[in-house]
C-alpha cells in the first residue's frame, strides 16, 4: 500500500463502518486534488502533512467525540473534582475515626487496632476516591455526549465564559492563599479532639501487657470532670468551626482573619489551661503511678500540667503569629512583598 491507501486506511478505520467507504472515497479525491500530475512521493508527504494526525482528522468526521471529557467541560470537571474530592476523603476519615474512638471499649489490643483502624482507613480512603473519581467522570462524559448546546467553552458552574469571570479569578499571591486541604484539615482535626475529648476515660489511661498485647488497665483522666466543662468546650468548638468556614469562604490571610484567629488562640488556650490545672482531672491511680514511676522527682503531675501549657501556649502564638505574616504580604507591581 502506498502512503496515500495508508493514510486513508489510518483514518477510516476510526469512522463507523457504514460511512468508511464514502469518506475513504471523499479523502482519496480531497488528496490528489492537492497533488500536481506528476506526483512524487514526496509530494504525497507534504500534503499529508498538510491534513495532520489521521486520528485528529478522523474525528472531524465523527459526531460524536473522540475524547472522554473535552474543553467544553473539562474546566469545571477539574474544579468540581478538586472540591469534591478532598471533602469526601475528609468526611469519610471523619466518620470512620468517630466509630472506631467511639466504639473502643480497650478490651483489644492498641497496637492491633492501631494497626486495623490504619489499613481500614487507607481502604476507604481509597475506595471514598474512587467512588468520586469515577461517578464525577462518568456524569461528564455523558454530559459531553449529550449535550446539545454549541460547544462554547464554559465558565464557572456551568454557564457561559464571560470576562467578568475574569474578576473571579484569585489575584492574592500563593503565600497568602488558604488551601482547602486546610480547611479540611483544621474541621477533621476538631472531630477528632472532640470525639477524643469526651471519650478520653475509655482511651488514655494505663495500658498493660497482656496475652494479646497491651490491654487497658485504668483511665487517665476523670470523664467527669471533663464532661463538666462542656458548655465552654461546645463554645471553643463551634468558634473553631466558623474561624474553618471563614478561611473557607475568604480563600486567603488577611489581618481581620488573623485578629480573629488570635482571638480563638487566645480563649482556646485559656480553656486548655482552666481543663488542665483542675485539681481533679487526673485520676488517683495515675497520679499513683507517676509518683511510684518518677521516685526522683518532685509532684510529676504538676510538671506534667506546666509542660503541656507551655507546649500549648507556644503552638498557639506561633500559629497567630503566622496568621499576621501571612495577612502581611502584599503584591508589588506583580512581585510579592512581605511587610
Amino acid at each position: 500500500m502506498n502512503l496515500i491507501d495508508l493514510y486513508i486506511q489510518e483514518v477510516t478505520r476510526r469512522l463507523p463502518e457504514k460511512s468508511r467507504e464514502d469518506i475513504a472515497r471523499e479523502l482519496r479525491s480531497t488528496i490528489e486534488d492537492m497533488l500536481p500530475e506528476d506526483y512524487t512521493e514526496q509530494d504525497v508527504t507534504a500534503e499529508l502533512k498538510k491534513l495532520g494526525n489521521p486520528a485528529v482528522l478522523a474525528s472531524g468526521y465523527l459526531d460524536r467525540p473522540m475524547h472522554l471529557i473535552g474543553p467544553q467541560f473539562f474546566g469545571i470537571y477539574v474544579q468540581l473534582l478538586k472540591w469534591i474530592l478532598p471533602l469526601a476523603v475528609t468526611i469519610t476519615l471523619i466518620t470512620f475515626f468517630v466509630d472506631k474512638m467511639v466504639t473502643f471499649s480497650g478490651d483489644q489490643a492498641v497496637l492491633t487496632v492501631i494497626l486495623e483502624a490504619v489499613g481500614e482507613g487507607i481502604v476507604r480512603v481509597l475506595g471514598t476516591g474512587m467512588l468520586v473519581f469515577f461517578w464525577l467522570t462518568a456524569v461528564f462524559a455523558i454530559l459531553e455526549r449529550v449535550d446539545i448546546k454549541e460547544h462554547m467553552p464554559l465558565g464557572t458552574w456551568f454557564k457561559d465564559w464571560t470576562p467578568d469571570d475574569l474578576k473571579k479569578i484569585p489575584s492574592f499571591p500563593k503565600e497568602k492563599a488558604i488551601p482547602n486541604i486546610e480547611v479540611y484539615g483544621r474541621l477533621f482535626w476538631t472531630v477528632i479532639w472532640v470525639t477524643f475529648y469526651f471519650n478520653a476515660s475509655s482511651i488514655v489511661g494505663l495500658y498493660e501487657k497482656g496475652q494479646e498485647g497491651l490491654v487497658f488497665v485504668t483511665p487517665s483522666l476523670n470523664q467527669e470532670v471533663l464532661d463538666a466543662y462542656w458548655p465552654i468546650v461546645v463554645i471553643t468548638v463551634c468558634m473553631e468551626i466558623a474561624i474553618a468556614i471563614y478561611k473557607w469562604t475568604v480563600k486567603q490571610w488577611t489581618i481581620k482573619l488573623a485578629i480573629v484567629n488570635t482571638i480563638f488562640q487566645f480563649v482556646s488556650s485559656l480553656l486548655f489551661i482552666k481543663i488542665i490545672t483542675d485539681p481533679d482531672l487526673f485520676t488517683s491511680s495515675f497520679s499513683s503511678f507517676l509518683s511510684n514511676l518518677f521516685t526522683q522527682v518532685d509532684k510529676p503531675v504538676t510538671w506534667i500540667v506546666w509542660g503541656a501549657i507551655a507546649t500549648f501556649i507556644i503552638c498557639a502564638a506561633v500559629d497567630a503569629f503566622q496568621g499576621f505574616k501571612k495577612a502581611s504580604i502584599r503584591i508589588v507591581t506583580g512581585n510579592v512583598k512581605k511587610m
